[in-house]
């Protein structure tokens, strides 16, 4: 049986114009009016989280990857980086001239390059760009922004005074396990071609669901979620039912319980009536 869904966001939730299909909207409210708990489990930050989720009423929020959960009463998990894992990542970028994001509670500040990246007309012109991005643009992207950079900025960013829960850092999967030896007390995942996502070691979005199974009395059984990309990986195969949408990565689809449409096809809706969750 069926107690809670988790939705990753882009690309699952919403279709590439940032909406949630009328379909998604009628599928989540019909279980919600069953009782089942519904919740995002994103690699996205709190920071506008309501605009990007199409103001949809979820129950909890697992976010930045796993590492901070809560619902709209209360903080079920928040694990933020150590004094001495976030000296690595800040060291790291300065000592590389790296464009990367930190992300607080309340906030996400960092690579200036970045955060005009996260303007919502700059979003709508990402979405145009191919799906599997030539691993040598975004290198030549890194190596061209990093000229002129000034040396040890980011650690003069009053944000590092907040507690961090996640790094946003502009690299080529090519680069992944360099990075892993570069900040061993750190996990690297990725949702996109063009950025890596950098949460505390041990850290996932199962982690977080985890947590929410702890407080909500349920069993990861019971739990379904639905997702396309790389950090959804361990969330799909470690739950009762695991979902890839049809525009998902290979390796998603492959650990995957059931695959479903598109998100521009109504594949949440469809996963749902598969299931028996909504008739």
């Amino acid at each position: 049986m069926i107690k809670a869904i988790f939705f990753d966001i882009d690309g699952t939730l919403v279709t590439k114009n940032a909406k949630a299909l009328e379909s998604t909207k009628r599928g989540i409210a019909l279980a919600q009016a069953q009782g089942i708990i519904c919740g995002v489990a994103t690699g996205r930050g709190p920071v506008h989280l309501n605009q990007q989720i199409d103001e949809l009423n979820f129950d909890v929020f697992v976010t930045y990857n796993g590492q901070l959960v809560y619902t709209n009463e209360t903080t079920i998990h928040a694990e933020h980086f150590s004094e001495e894992a976030l000296n690595q990542i800040v060291l790291f970028s300065d000592q590389f001239h790296r464009q990367i994001m930190f992300g607080s509670r309340q906030s996400m500040d960092g690579s200036s390059l970045m955060r005009f990246g996260q303007k919502k007309w700059a979003k709508k012109l990402v979405r145009f760009l191919p799906k599997h991005f030539p691993a040598t643009l975004v290198k030549n992207m890194i190596s061209r922004f990093s000229i002129h950079r000034k040396d040890q900025r980011y650690h003069k960013l009053d944000i590092l005074k907040e507690p961090i829960y996640q790094c946003l850092l502009l690299s080529p999967k090519s680069e992944e396990l360099a990075l892993e030896k570069q900040l061993p007390d750190c996990r690297i995942t990725r949702s996109n071609p063009y950025t890596v996502d950098i949460i505390p070691v041990g850290g996932s979005k199962l982690v977080g669901i985890q947590k929410c199974v702890e407080y909500f009395d349920i069993s990861l059984d019971e739990v379904m979620t639905f997702g396309d990309s790389w950090n959804d990986l361990e969330m799909l195969s470690g739950v009762g039912f695991g979902v890839a949408m049809g525009n998902a990565e290979e390796e998603v689809k492959k650990v995957a319980k059931y695959v479903t449409k598109t998100n521009e096809e109504a594949g949440i809706y469809q996963a749902l009536l598969h299931y028996g969750v909504i008739v």
